[in-house]
């Protein structure tokens, strides 16, 4: 039989181990811990919190912090170029959960007048509050004095060049969207050449969000309704003329036609379709004339709106002129002919010019472009928008879409005809857009 001592020992014996037992699996999970606090999985999770966090901020702005802010340079180029530029700026934000800092625009072209070169405020051209209640959730845009510390800013740097690729354009931007180092600034400020010129990283249905927040300011559209009022007026005294009247009663159709016949196009067309080697960029002022005559469903008298460059307005020489040539039921008018090109283009800028001229051609009942220019690009696919909210998916068949537009450039489905042409949404990027394409359908995807 065991004595009561031995019992006692024995108990305090196993109450030492198992204490010591204890303290050891404490070590080992307290080490284990802190050895998954660096684990892969650790740090995807630590990423996840990170964004859960920046949602959470942001739940009251539809997803898109309010006070945290991303900074880009003067927007510079043609105004269409200025829009793309300005779409990825709001991509770039949106992609880094920030709201972006209202840009300037340019007011003259960068590469023609360098001299001349001069900011214009965003909000100068585009409405800024109807930009933010349509694009509420999507993109936001904010001035810099809801900044609450311009000391608290950090340089983002976007290279360029050929080795700087859009591949490493992407990865740079993601990396500094998940550095939480670099997110903790209060402004982060995008430095470089023209930074959003060039590389391209959303689909067109992004670009095209962006693009239907962008409303004109009411100065702008109202001098586009007197241009628009002008070619109206002007078909009516055409048609007043005729011994015989229209074959439908009601407004005589306007057709918006872009000509890019200038000297400094043709140069650069030329150069264009031989690096690409193609022979759809270039056409000349006889082959528009034709196409355009060939546009079936046309009625007699039809209105034709030449948007072309102030050089081709000074010809003197008959043969050269922009408004000779054309069939019999077209009427062609430009802003000299209609009396507004000192009235109402000559009061502004080069940038405002673009603006209305752009307001007009999209108001068109028929719009004929190129499909090479980023100004007859950007108008067919605000056109093709328009259609598909009306229900119109394809311009294939006469009379199906309201909204049609064409590119002078292509061989449409007969000869001498134009290409019939809706933008095609479901383009994985702008490509199509900003460089130009001879791959223009009908449909819309």
């Amino acid at each position: 039989m065991n004595s009561p001592l031995s019992s006692k020992n024995l108990r305090v014996f196993s109450k030492s181990v198992a204490c010591k037992c204890l303290v050891l699996v404490g070590i080992a999970l307290f080490y284990r811990a802190l050895l998954l606090s660096y684990s892969p999985r650790n740090a995807l999770s630590n990423s996840l919190l990170f964004r859960a966090r920046h949602m959470s901020d942001s739940s009251s702005t539809g997803g898109i912090r309010p006070d945290k802010f991303l900074e880009v340079p003067q927007i510079v180029w043609g105004l269409n170029n200025q829009k793309i530029a300005f779409a990825r700026a709001c991509l770039t934000a949106r992609m880094m959960n920030r709201t972006l800092l209202m840009p300037s625009l340019s007011a003259s072209l960068f590469y023609k007048e360098v001299d001349k070169l001069r900011p214009i405020p965003f909000d100068k051209v585009f409405q800024f509050e109807r930009f933010n209640s349509l694009c509420s959730g999507f993109v936001r845009l904010a001035r810099f004095s809801d900044v609450r510390n311009r000391a608290q800013v950090f340089d983002l740097e976007k290279g360029s060049g050929r080795r700087w690729t859009v591949e490493r354009d992407l990865e740079h931007l993601k990396q500094s969207a998940r550095n939480e180092s670099i997110d903790e600034f209060e402004v982060i400020r995008v430095i470089g050449k023209n930074p959003f010129l060039w590389h391209d990283h959303w689909p067109v249905e992004d670009y095209a969000k962006v693009f239907e927040c962008m409303v004109v300011v009411d100065e702008i559209s109202r001098e586009a309704d007197k241009v628009v009022m002008k070619i109206r007026e002007a078909g009516e005294a055409e048609r007043a003329k005729l011994e015989s009247k229209t074959e439908t009663p009601g407004p005589i159709p306007f057709v918006a036609v872009h000509m890019r016949i200038e000297i400094d196009w043709m140069i650069h067309c030329k150069k264009l379709e031989q690096r690409k080697k193609v022979s759809e960029i270039c056409s000349s002022k006889r082959e528009i004339m034709e196409r355009v005559g060939n546009i079936s469903g046309l009625k007699t008298p039809t209105v034709l709106y030449l948007a072309v460059a102030d050089t081709l307005l000074e010809e003197k020489e008959e043969d050269s002129s922009v408004l000779t040539g054309w069939r019999d039921g077209l009427i062609p008018f430009e802003k000299k002919k209609l009396g507004v090109k000192e009235e109402i283009y000559g009061k502004y800028s080069y940038l405002i010019q673009s603006a209305i001229d752009y307001e007009v051609c999209l108001r068109a009942d028929v719009f004929v472009g190129n499909s090479f220019s980023t100004f007859s690009s950007l108008i067919v696919l605000e056109r093709t928008q328009k259609a598909r909210k009306l229900g119109f998916m394809s311009s294939c068949k006469d009379g199906e879409n309201k909204w049609r537009s064409y590119a002078y450039n292509l061989a449409g489905e007969s000869k001498g005809v134009p290409r019939r042409w809706m933008t095609n949404m479901t383009h994985s990027s702008l490509q199509a857009i900003s460089y130009g394409s001879n791959s223009v359908s009908c449909s819309s995807g």
